[in-house]
């Protein structure tokens, strides 16, 4: 018991000092501000020191006298003098008086006696009422009746003391502070408490009738809003989230829906009427998640209660109409056609809230005319405000979402099974929710295209323009997919071509009569969203009406008609649509690099894979140079890259097509296809070496490079290791008309060609490795024809005999001379050098192979004509290319 008092007494101590020592803080500061106004006033009113007169007789100064204390009414007297030096009148050389010092920061005791114990107060009264209620019901300590009635006057007490505090603050010459609202506090309590008691006499025991009490849950709603309009946020606060959590804190076991909905419209419209007479944006956004938020437990009912559902969300959205767009009815004033995220928000909420109401119920057709009726609202709203612009974009989104899972819940196949779908689940296209949602979807399709143009004409400011084209051409094409997702099957559809084409010729027709209308602002940007809108639709139509295969050209030739039409039509995004048509075509060759799968066929070179690769080939080069024309910027670079991509592939798929009789996936290459690609890589390479000196493209520079490395790493790996004859028992065919002829001699033609294409515009380094490739290519033709004259098609058989030695000594020897030949007649001294490298490595082959293996006449023939070729060589430098001009004789002199 001892140590019980002398902890309270220990804590009661702490307070007190803690209390003490706010006070001296609040002295001592006090105190400061008193001494610096009296100082100020000092400097102020002193009068300027006399100057002290001369000492006519030698006398020591007097000691410096000391001032004399202020009298008390000069200290108090003090702070009106300096107001009255601070006044215009004073003079112009004092200076200006100080500002004001900030009031005194609340210590933690303040903090805790003023503000948090008030709120804690507050929330305890307000869940106090709330559990005896719920004790009473859980213990049937009282009738329905007797709780009724005192949760009534309870709230009446709490609400009676709110207004007494609030009347008695005001009465009084005590200014409240702000920080301790009890009135508010009060009454949010007493709100809360009565909107649990009519709703609770309403839904829990059929105290009242609907009617009363609408009129009732009215009558606190509005009796909220007018205290709350005198109390300030706080009041708003509490009073919101006790209204929205009253239905979770006294809840029955049979909920009626109805009655729940009722009392939230009538709480949002309380809310809502507050915040836009206070003007508070976090009360509106408060109300409009909290009364979504109760949209998602009542979805778990089931399907069959969409009456109260659609009412919850009309209601909501009706109120946010009425009272939260701003410039629409009784909302606040709009700021010009500036896009207000709240005002579309809450339109946006509801929306959403519509949306799942059509999910849950698998589209029955009150919850499917409760979506269109809202989005309905949703462009009229915004055609008259455009502060609510924003929500059509997210309507046409939901447009979508909403038959897009039409289609997919038709057709389960098209998510999980490759082969069809399953039997009995395909739709029929004259059942009832096939017919109710092809009317819908035209309905939609022309609200929005209808509204979205004539909003052109409408509104001026880019970005309400541009949404409402945005929406214009999206939400036509989305309904129009999806439907053909859930009828067609995604099959071919001669109908729905036609409905494709009837669409781009629409938004061909409003992208020409934008086109002629004066220049506006965003008016380009709405123009190329109608201009996208044909490209799209005209590529749906032949998507639509043709196989696979044909989509793939028809969407390369929509690309090239984007295009030509940026040339006639200088719109930026159109490029930008090439561009982007482009990389689709792309990814669907990379889905199934043979276009149409099996049905390529087998005959070489006039297959599917020439009308698939090659058609979109020469799509891509021409719409290069069309945009080209308009500068060079990322889409034309996409669109070059996609010319040289096709152009490439349609080259190798050609090659591996014919080589392997129609098979593309073989797993192996062999000689005739790697020599084919290298031969091909090459020639492509020299052919963008010539066109990069025309474009300037560093797309051609690049796709340059990369065919001449890919060739060089073919040459290196296939033709000298993998694919090599001399290794491997591979076939070379005839005498010279072989592949010997292919694999080597034309690359190593090819090499050289390009080594002279880069000359001068690439490093020396580029040009010398090409070269050196190059020669490299030719001395082992040579070499392995020789082979191929002793050993027959196959290279890797068979004993290497003297006569053969002695044939590759003399066939290298003779080749070096060639080249030194060609070095001297055309003056190329990378001839000359070559020559000197196969001379070389001919010395080499007769020191280190020949006089080891060659025996006999063949060592002394081979040595004699290597050294009658050496001096042969040595008599040409010293006589033709670097002969010495013989000295003038020297002139005598005169005289």
């Amino acid at each position: 018991m001892l140590v019980f008092i002398v902890f309270v007494i220990a804590v009661v101590a702490f307070a007190f000092a803690l209390k003490s020592m706010n006070e001296v803080a609040a002295l001592r500061t006090r105190l400061d501000a008193l001494e610096g106004a009296n100082a100020a006033a000092l400097r102020r009113v002193s009068p300027p020191l006399a100057p002290e007169p001369e000492p006519t007789r030698a006398t020591s100064p007097p000691a410096a006298a000391t001032p004399p204390p202020l009298p008390p009414e000069a200290i108090q007297a003090a702070p009106a003098m300096a107001e009255q030096a601070a006044a215009p009148e004073a003079p112009s050389g004092a200076p200006p008086a100080p500002p004001p010092l900030p009031p005194p920061q609340p210590g933690f005791e303040e903090t805790i006696g003023t503000r948090w114990v008030v709120w804690l107060g507050g929330l305890t009264l307000a869940l106090g009422g709330f559990f005896m209620v719920r004790y009473s019901i859980e213990a049937g300590l009282l009738g329905p009746g007797v709780r009724t009635m005192l949760g009534g006057l309870f709230a009446l007490a709490l609400l009676g003391a709110g207004e007494w505090t609030r009347r008695k603050e005001s009465i009084s010459t005590i200014a409240p502070l702000p920080i301790a609202n009890i009135p508010a506090i009060l009454t949010a309590a007493g709100t809360a408490v009565a909107f649990a008691t009519v709703y609770a006499a309403y839904a829990l025991y059929d105290f009242l009738a609907p009617a009363t009490a609408f009129v009732l849950l009215g009558l606190v709603a509005l009796g909220t809003l007018a205290a709350a309009l005198l109390h300030g946020p706080a009041l708003a606060g509490l009073g919101v989230v006790g209204a929205f959590a009253t239905p979770i804190l006294v809840s029955s076991e049979k909920p009626d829906l109805w009655a729940l909905y009722i009392y939230l419209a009538i709480v949002t419209a309380a809310s809502f009427g507050l915040a836009r007479i206070r003007l508070w944006r976090w009360l509106a956004v408060t109300t409009v998640v909290f009364a979504l938020l109760w949209t998602f437990p009542c979805l778990q009912c089931g399907p069959s209660m969409i009456g109260p559902h659609a009412f919850h969300v009309i209601a909501g959205f009706i109120l946010a109409v009425l009272l939260v767009v701003c410039g629409f009815m009784f909302g606040p004033e709009a700021e010009g056609e500036e896009v207000e995220p709240i005002s579309s928000g809450s339109l946006i909420a509801y929306l959403f809230g519509a949306l799942l109401i059509v999910l849950n119920s698998f589209h029955a057709d009150p919850a499917m005319i409760t979506f269109g009726l809202l989005v309905a609202g949703s462009l009229l709203v915004a055609w008259r405000a455009p502060a609510a612009t924003a929500a059509i974009g997210a309507a046409a989104l939901f447009v979508f979402v909403v038959f897009a899972e039409w289609a997919v819940r038709g057709n389960p196949d098209m998510l999980v099974l490759p082969g069809g779908p399953l039997p009995g689940i395909g739709p029929s296209a004259t059942d009832g929710s096939v017919s109710l949602h092809l009317t819908a979807a035209a309905i939609f399709a022309g609200m929005f295209g209808v509204t979205g143009f004539l909003a052109q004409h409408r509104f001026t400011s880019a970005a309400t323009t541009m949404q409402w084209a945005a929406a214009a051409t999206f939400t036509p094409l989305a309904l129009l997919v999806a439907l053909y997702a859930r009828i067609a099957q995604l099959d071919r559809s001669i109908p729905f071509a036609i409905l494709a084409v009837l669409l781009a010729a629409a938004f061909a027709a409003a992208t020409e009569y934008l086109s002629r209308r004066e220049d506006r602002p965003g008016h380009s940007a709405s123009i190329a969203l109608f201009a996208t809108g044909t490209l799209a639709a005209l590529a749906l139509a032949l998507t639509f009406a043709l196989e696979k295969g044909w989509l793939t050209i028809a969407l390369a030739l929509v690309s090239l008609g984007t295009a030509w039409i940026s040339l006639q039509r200088p719109i930026a995004f159109l490029r930008t649509l090439a561009a982007i048509l482009a990389g689709i075509v792309v990814l669907r060759i990379g889905y199934e690099p043979r276009i149409v799968g099996d049905a390529v066929g087998t005959t070489p070179i006039f297959n599917w894979l020439l009308w698939g690769y090659g058609i979109p080939a020469a799509s891509f080069w021409a719409a290069s140079v069309f945009l080209r024309r308009n500068g060079d910027d990322a889409p034309l670079r996409a669109v070059e890259s996609a010319a040289i991509l096709f152009t490439v592939l349609l080259a190798f798929m050609e090659i591996r097509h014919a080589v392997n009789d129609g098979d593309v996936y073989r797993n192996s290459a062999g000689l005739t296809e790697v020599a084919l690609q290298v031969c091909t890589a090459l020639a492509m390479a020299i052919g963008l070496e010539r066109l990069r000196i025309r474009t300037a493209s560093i797309v051609h520079n690049i796709g340059a490079v990369l065919l001449t490395v890919f060739a060089g790493l073919a040459a290196v790996f296939g033709l000298m290791l993998l694919e090599t004859p001399i290794l491997w028992p591979i076939n070379v065919g005839g005498s010279f008309i072989n592949l010997l002829l292919l694999g080597y001699a034309l690359p190593a033609v090819l090499a050289l060609l390009l080594s002279y294409a880069v000359a001068g515009r690439r490093p020396a380094a580029y040009g010398n490795t090409l070269a050196a490739g190059a020669l490299i290519l030719a001395l082992t033709y040579v070499s392995f024809e020789i082979r191929r004259l002793y050993h027959g098609p196959v290279l890797s058989h068979g004993p290497t005999t003297g006569a053969e030695q002695y044939t590759y000594s003399i066939a290298w020897l003779a080749f070096g001379v060639v080249l030194l030949g060609i070095g001297i007649v055309v003056g190329s001294q990378r001839a000359r050098m070559a020559s000197a490298a196969v001379i070389a490595l001919t010395i080499v082959k007769a020191f280190v192979i020949d006089m080891s293996q060659l025996t006999g006449v063949y060592r002394a023939l081979s040595f004699m004509c290597l050294g009658v070729v050496l001096v042969a060589i040595g008599w040409f430098y010293q006589r033709i290319l670097f002969r010495r001009q013989a000295a003038p004789p020297p002139v005598a002199g005169v005289g």
